[in-house]
Order: C-alpha cells, then sequence, then structure tokens
C-alpha cells in the first residue's frame, strides 16, 4: 500500500480561521483533500477529526504534518503521549515550525529521524516537568504568603446555632448532657464534640 501524507490544523472555535494552517500545509505539499480540521480546544486530544485521523486514517508508514506543535495539544504531556503513540504507529510526523522534523531520510538512515523525534519527546518531557515543578513552587508560595495575612484555607467554618451560648453554659454548670445539648441545638455528633472539646479542654 503507498504510504500517504496527510495533514492536521485546528484552531479553537468556530470563529476562528484555519486558512492560515491549510495555506502552510499545502504549501509544503499536502493534497488538500488530506487535511483534516478540527475547531475545538486544545485542552485535550478527545477530537473528533484528530481521532477519526489517527484511529481510521493513518497507517504505518504514513506521514502527519501539523503547523506547529501545541496544534496536537496544549498540554506538553498529551503532546509527548502523542508524539510517542505516532512513533509505535510507524508514522512520521512533521511540524513546519520544527525545521529539524522536515528532513526526509532514506530508510537505511530512518533511525536519524527516529533519534530525532527521541529529542523532542525527552525535551517536551523536561519542559513539562520544569512546568510543573514552577505551579507548585508557586502554589507553596502563594500559601505561605496567604499564611503570614493570616489567610485561612478550606471550607470556612459553620455558623454556631443562635443559642449556643446559653445551652453549652447548661452543659458546664451540668444542667444538661451533651447529648440532649446536641438535640436542643440540632448539631450532628461530630460537630458537637469538635467544638465541645475545644471549649473543655484546660488552658495550657
Amino acid at each position: 500500500m503507498e504510504n500517504r501524507t496527510y495533514g492536521y490544523a485546528r484552531v479553537s472555535t468556530r470563529e476562528q480561521n484555519e486558512d492560515r494552517q491549510i495555506e502552510a500545509l499545502t504549501r509544503f505539499g499536502v493534497p488538500e483533500q488530506n487535511i483534516i480540521v478540527d475547531k475545538a480546544s486544545g485542552k485535550d486530544t478527545e477530537r473528533e477529526g484528530y481521532q477519526y485521523l489517527k484511529r481510521q486514517i493513518l497507517r504505518h508508514g504514513d506521514t502527519l504534518v501539523i503547523k506547529e506543535l501545541d496544534r496536537l495539544s496544549r498540554s506538553k504531556a498529551d503532546v509527548k503521549r502523542e508524539l510517542e503513540s505516532f512513533k509505535e504507529m510507524g508514522v512520521c510526523v512533521k511540524i513546519l515550525d520544527l525545521p529539524t522534523t522536515l528532513t526526509d531520510f532514506p530508510e537505511e538512515q530512518l533511525w536519524i529521524q527516529e533519534m530525532i523525534n527521541s529529542i523532542l519527546i525527552e525535551v517536551l518531557d523536561s519542559i513539562a516537568e520544569a512546568e510543573r515543578l514552577k505551579i507548585r513552587t508557586r502554589q507553596r508560595e502563594g500559601i505561605e504568603a496567604a499564611k503570614k495575612k493570616n489567610v485561612r484555607f478550606g471550607r470556612p467554618p459553620a455558623p454556631l446555632p443562635e443559642n449556643w451560648r446559653e445551652v453549652m453554659a447548661a452543659v458546664k454548670r451540668s444542667e444538661m448532657r451533651p447529648v440532649d445539648a446536641m438535640r436542643e441545638l440540632r448539631m450532628p455528633k461530630s460537630s458537637f464534640y469538635r467544638l465541645y472539646n475545644t471549649i473543655t479542654r484546660p488552658a495550657p
């Protein structure tokens, strides 16, 4: 079976125009009838056109051409996974904005192209890991800065019942049992005892 070349273009919304990408793909030599277009977000790879291209059209020995790497996905982790998947399928991926991926090698030198793709995957993996570390560092620094300003995290505490003080005063005077206080306050056992232990715990 003859090896074929396909193109993939993606814009995020229906209002955006894919002509720039299609022009670049056809100028490179991709037949326009072989170009699949999605108008969908790049937040993941679950797009109708892309999945059809990958699962139903591309075969071992084919070439996939895209204008930019983020046309596959905005997620570096997704891009890395997709490149690895195409490598396993035997599909050559060419990215117009990355000239090192555009060279055609004779069959006996295809290992060079595989090496280039492997390097690209490793670089993407390093970038993705660096971004994850940067996000975690910023989150940690943000939490620490907020704590210094006495910002509390988590769910805000539920307001106490209006008769809380009166009922708890009666409990402290042994005029009311805790089980009766729970019923009077209409509080669940866990919430009641968490507050009850707080106010009855001896001061350090």
